[in-house]
């Protein structure tokens, strides 16, 4: 969505990035040997290479899993099979063909590193992850931008889903967080039948682009007034001194060789990065961290900078910092949508607001007209059709200002965690709740009520859901 701290860009791109002509390596002697359908005797590497399109990147051994990095041949256009076919990455971590299966997508590039969204520790189960279509490397070679739509990528996740559901025939769920959630939910919209059920954790839906009140409402009233004077302040006193704090961004972006050519000047970028700071502190921070924030009519110039730098980051509006996330720019731009807020306590410092998602695509990628209908069809489409959906949200979160809505009477719900961020999740929710939507996933992958047993190593957040760029 709009803004990682700068540590955390580099995370992503490294992860983001892998390459992917590693040496399959089998597991050991000493791996563990996970159940394997009882139809046949094969090794579950070998069916699932088995699978045409399907090849082997790598595998790691897990205890009580394997983990397989893999790539799948897909149509470059769904519609048009003439156009060609690139090379998407997923991961597999397989547990048991007899444990149900969760399909989770974050929306962006492939985490290739074993880990478990939430749900896939609730149900005890598989757990198979989708590298988003236009993420390096899940490109085209030639790439022909107009293909890239949440209907493809949708097709994309059945074409996976339909290869792997003979080798997983028990319950599937879908999950994601942030754009991953909204992945989740898109996909359950044009392929309602797959799924037998939906987590969709702090997704957005932007249902009319240019009506964005939502987010001045939330702004107006998240966290105490206290705080929300701090972290006003400390922005307005960044626009204050946009010369001299200027002069620092120039110097650190001439030592690292940063450009500007996306977004067009470093003054855009010194703005764009400025305005924020507030719903990057919202995302990622809770009010207890408020008191974090320097005082601004005292604070320094560096200590100005510093703090900007720290909460919504210098490096983000650079080339470098925006490459990797050009997919998501042009979807916003094209369908997802994108928020701007009235920053009324800026009045007179600003020179170019809220900047359309747009300028932060390369100018050689060709954008078209934003379509406005493809939103209202997907939210039309949960509130009086969707079943067996649960979103999850953060009462703090900027996300959720805008979110999905749904009918009763079809199993789905909306809950929200209090006192939660972006990284809200169904452990945050209140005590009741969280045992009521444990119990309602474990019903919909088709498994016993169980305790949630957790793994520090395979559960810890994961960077496309704690830490996803704003926008």
């Amino acid at each position: 969505m709009r803004k990682a701290l700068r540590w955390l860009l580099s995370l992503v791109v490294l992860i983001g990035t892998v390459s992917a002509a590693g040496t399959a390596t089998a597991a050991g002697p000493d791996s563990p040997s996970p159940s394997l359908s009882p139809s046949s005797s094969e090794d579950i590497k070998d069916r699932i290479l088995a699978i045409p399109g399907m090849t082997l990147i790598e595998e790691t051994p897990y205890p009580g899993y394997r983990f397989f990095v893999l790539s799948y041949t897909q149509p470059v256009d769904h519609r048009d099979r003439a156009k060609g076919t690139f090379q998407q990455r997923l991961t597999l971590l397989h547990k048991d063909t007899g444990r149900p299966t969760v399909f989770h997508t974050s929306g962006y590039g492939l985490n290739t590193r074993p880990r478990r969204a939430e749900p896939t520790a609730i149900v005890d189960g598989n757990q198979v992850s989708m590298e988003y279509r236009f993420f390096t490397p899940s490109r085209p070679q030639a790439a022909d931008w107009s293909t890239l739509d949440i209907r493809q990528a949708a097709d994309d996740q059945h074409r996976i889903f339909t290869a792997l559901k003979p080798l997983y025939p028990g319950k599937w769920l879908a999950t994601g967080a942030s754009k991953g959630g909204m992945t989740a939910t898109y996909y359950e919209r044009f392929h309602p039948r797959d799924m037998d059920g939906v987590v969709a954790y702090v997704a957005p839906n932007d249902v009319v682009e240019k009506e964005d009140s939502a987010y001045d409402r939330f702004f107006a009233t998240v966290g105490t007034r206290e705080c929300r004077e701090r972290l006003n302040a400390m922005q307005r006193e960044a626009l204050i001194r946009r010369a001299p704090l200027q002069e620092k961004y120039r110097a650190w972006a001439a030592a690292e060789g940063a450009t500007f050519h996306t977004v067009g000047t470093l003054d855009k970028a010194y703005e764009a990065v400025v305005l924020d700071f507030v719903w990057a502190f919202w995302q990622y921070h809770t009010q207890a961290e408020c008191a974090d924030i320097p005082d601004a009519a005292t604070a320094t110039d560096q200590t100005v900078y510093d703090t900007i730098d720290t909460y919504s980051g210098w490096a983000y509006y650079t080339d470098q910092g925006l490459e990797w996330a050009v997919p998501y720019y042009y979807q916003a731009a094209t369908e997802l949508g994108s928020p701007s807020l009235r920053t009324e306590h800026l009045n007179g410092l600003t020179r170019y607001g809220y900047q359309p998602a747009r300028n932060f695509v390369p100018r050689e990628v060709p954008v078209p007209r934003f379509k406005p209908w493809v939103m209202r069809d997907v939210d039309t489409w949960v509130r009086t059709r969707g079943q067996r959906m649960l979103f999850v949200y953060g009462a703090d979160d900027p996300w959720g200002a805008e979110r999905f809505r749904v009918d009763k009477g079809r199993d789905s719900h909306v809950l929200t965690a209090p006192g939660a961020n972006h990284g809200a999740g169904v452990a945050d929710l209140a005590d009741a709740e969280r045992a009521w939507a444990t119990a309602r996933l474990q019903a919909w992958a088709g498994v016993s009520p169980a305790p949630v047993r957790t793994d520090p190593r395979l559960d810890r957040p994961g960077v496309e859901q704690r830490r996803t760029p704003r926008f």
